[in-house]
């Protein structure tokens, strides 16, 4: 079986936006106008083929990224029957909700190019915020598209100004539209200066014309600011330009699409995609300027048997390579691994490595997928996106590749959970299913985390927020069968410490027989970040939130022992020194010790270890932190005193207000554990008017107040460490 399109038309992008933005019903648009539903499904009936779990129709938000293969060509070519034109995308639909922020950081990671949807009347909110900052740490490039130009109240010019003021300088105008609110008719290409209308059944018509005269003066004014923006990413044109040569349309459109691959421009978009406007020639604009796999550099990786960097090409020659980025339980087939191929092919039923684990692996059938749909495939080529079927120990981030030819990619770094909550199985018969459930949920979701409490033994499952964790209970219950009680949800709060100190501690017990001995002297210090470029020193280990500095010369602690002393470290930190929360951002360099030739043992370094960083934590001035939430709240201008005075009374810090339409907006920064039902309290405060997001942004050190509060509700006691 060959490949069915060349790389070259390949294009892999995503949808992602604020909630509420309008991803889901864009994406509903691209399949009913690439062909792949007949019929278009809104949110508001339940009826979308993206949002496919029962919970997303319940509640009309995104929970899952959902998969979608489809074929394109371009609107405006005239011989859109034939093969040639077509070019196949694979879209990602994911979720706009904060509490599920996972599924975009993961998207993103093997994504080459992303349509950002905004608002018309809001603009930037803050999750567009958050996945702008995930789409520029992977270096994603990005078309905007300002939706709902038919809602009252929007604004493309505000909104457009808050992309340029929140986001990005590099944002430029390539659209205007043509009318607003219930007068939008269409839009104004402002590189090709024509205007467009969509006509036909759901708009499937794009008629080209001229544009109207009463948007002319504008049009000419913000083509030649689009034109200025554009030559600038190319000496020569931008020579010629200076001498008064403008580039043809061409030229133009070649150095554009330059300048978006290496995200020196990010063009901006405007239409409705309910009102059926202007949806085609975002999808047009995907395949003149989003990259196809071979417009990218080749994939980074370690070769795990050497330890070097090597690269992969997008190509099928190359030997096989994917990045394992989504698990999913299906009622039908069992588990789906979803994995984007970097290079070389890979054909079911054959046998691929598992570069994390070491482990062979068969792949029994691959599945294409259009969101709940499956289609059988034999193979899947380089720069695709497919899932498969019957691989067991695959987890999300793990490097799937071809036999004798290993390589690691980076894996994916995922958010902390900051909300908590402990959960029982209603029976006994339950106690086993709920083991099961959590354990399938928790390989699918990488921010959910599953612990047990050490004193109570209870079950405590910590994500993203109360609405995560509320899905999880509820999926439990639906697809597992599993009925459960639940606690209230809790603060994820950490430690850390705040200064440098020094610690010792000999760990010398005599008994009958062979003693144990273990003395260590370490340094610990708050964590500092590797600057750009900087190199991880070869005596240094570095994970997340935390540094161990091997700065023993001339064997005064054997390097057997060695590992023990960072063993003992780790788990010294996950007990906590302050109040029992697992400690971060900790650096402990080793820097002198010694050693019994017969009693020194692993464990007696380990409990020397535990010992001397319990000691030198409360030195360091250990602290608790809690996460602190970026809040925006949308309010009627008479309710502004009495929220600003309630904020302050939760410790919040306002930090800017801004008008927008009838309303104004308060951004501010306030600690999780006070905003509890803050939304019931808000609604009460103004007669239901005003509503809120809210999103993680930092960790920050809580109060003596309150840190005394929360030590008596844990009733936490350090203990000596014996054995």
């Amino acid at each position: 079986m060959a490949r069915e399109f060349p790389l070259e038309k390949l294009r892999n992008f995503g949808i992602v936006a604020h909630v509420d933005a309008g991803k889901t019903t864009t994406s509903e648009r691209v399949l009913f106008y690439t062909g792949m539903s007949h019929k278009i499904g809104e949110v508001h009936d339940g009826e979308t083929v993206t949002d496919w779990m029962d919970q997303e129709r319940e509640r009309g938000i995104t929970i899952t990224a959902a998969a979608i293969s489809c074929q394109w060509t371009p609107s405006l070519n005239p011989d859109r029957i034939s093969k040639e034109h077509k070019y196949n995308f694979n879209i990602i639909d994911t979720p706009g909700h904060i509490d599920f922020t996972a599924e975009v950081k993961r998207s993103m990671r093997v994504l080459d190019g992303a349509i950002v949807v905004f608002d018309g009347v809001a603009g930037v909110e803050p999750q567009s915020e958050t996945n702008w900052r995930y789409a520029d740490e992977a270096g994603v490039p990005r078309i905007c598209f300002i939706n709902k130009m038919d809602r009252t109240g929007a604004d493309f010019e505000r909104s457009y100004a808050s992309i340029l003021k929140r986001l990005s300088p590099k944002a430029v105008r390539f659209q205007l539209p043509w009318g607003k609110e219930d007068q939008l008719k269409g839009v104004i290409d402002l590189l090709k200066m024509k205007a467009y209308t969509f006509e036909g059944d759901m708009g499937m018509n794009v008629i080209e014309q001229e544009i109207p005269e009463e948007y002319k003066a504008d049009a000419e004014k913000y083509h030649a600011e689009l034109v200025e923006r554009i030559v600038e990413n190319d000496d020569e044109q931008m020579t010629a330009y200076l001498d008064g040569v403008i580039p043809s349309y061409e030229e133009l459109q070649k150095t554009l699409r330059k300048a978006v691959i290496n995200n020196a421009i990010f063009p901006v978009m405007t239409g409705s995609a309910l009102k059926n406007v202007g949806v085609q020639l975002i999808l047009d604009a995907v395949v003149d300027y989003l990259p196809a796999p071979t417009d990218l550099p080749p994939v980074k990786g370690t070769n795990p048997k050497t330890g070097e960097e090597e690269t992969r090409s997008a190509s099928d020659d190359e030997p096989f390579c994917a990045l394992a980025f989504k698990l999913q339980t299906d009622p039908f087939v069992g588990a789906l691994t979803f994995f984007r191929v970097y290079s070389g092919v890979v054909k079911s039923g054959s046998y691929i490595l598992n570069a994390n684990t070491g482990e062979k692996e068969r792949l029994g059938r691959i599945v294409r997928l259009q969101a709940d749909k499956r289609t059988e495939i034999e193979a899947v080529y380089a720069g695709e996106i497919a899932a498969g079927v019957g691989l067991k120990d695959v987890k999300t981030s793990h490097s799937l590749c071809e036999e004798g030819k290993p390589l690691m990619l980076e894996q994916i770094v995922f958010p902390e959970p900051v909300v908590a909550l402990r959960i029982e199985p209603k029976t006994k018969n339950d106690q086993e299913k709920m083991g099961m459930a959590l354990k399938k949920l928790s390989d699918e979701d990488p921010t959910l985390r599953i612990s047990t409490d050490d004193e109570t033994l209870e079950t405590i499952i910590a994500g993203m927020g109360e609405l995560h964790l509320e899905i999880i209970v509820d999926r439990m219950k639906r697809e597992f069968g599993v009925e459960a009680n639940v606690g209230k949800p809790q603060v994820a709060y950490r430690e850390t410490i705040q200064r440098e100190a020094e610690s010792e501690y000999k760990y010398i017990k005599q008994t009958g027989g062979r003693g144990q001995y273990g003395h260590v002297k370490i340094r610990i210090k708050p964590m500092e970040p590797l600057a750009e470029g900087e190199e991880v020193k070869k005596n240094v280990t570095r994970e997340d939130h935390f540094e161990f500095i091997d700065s023993i010369k001339g064997g005064v602690i054997p390097n057997e022992f060695i590992p023990a002393v960072m063993k003992g470290v780790k788990e010294a930190m996950a007990r906590g020194m302050v109040a029992g929360y697992k400690m971060e951002d900790v650096s402990v360099e080793l820097y002198d010790g010694s050693f019994h030739d017969v009693d020194s043992s692993e464990i007696a370094f380990k409990l020397a270890a535990i010992n001397a960083f319990k000691d030198g934590a409360k030195r360091a001035g250990a602290v608790i932190l809690e996460p602190v939430m970026k809040i925006e709240i949308t309010t009627p201008e008479q309710f502004m005193g009495d929220i600003n005075g309630n904020l302050a009374s939760k410790r919040g810090m306002v930090e800017g207000m801004d008008d927008r339409d009838m309303v104004k907006v308060i951004r501010a920064k306030v600690p999780l554990s006070e905003l509890f039902g803050y939304t019931t309290t808000l609604r009460s405060m103004t007669e239901g008017r005003a509503n809120m997001v809210m999103e993680f942004d930092h960790y920050a050190v809580v109060p003596p107040n309150i840190a005394e509060d929360i030590k008596k509700a844990r009733g936490f006691v350090p203990k000596e460490i014996e054995d």
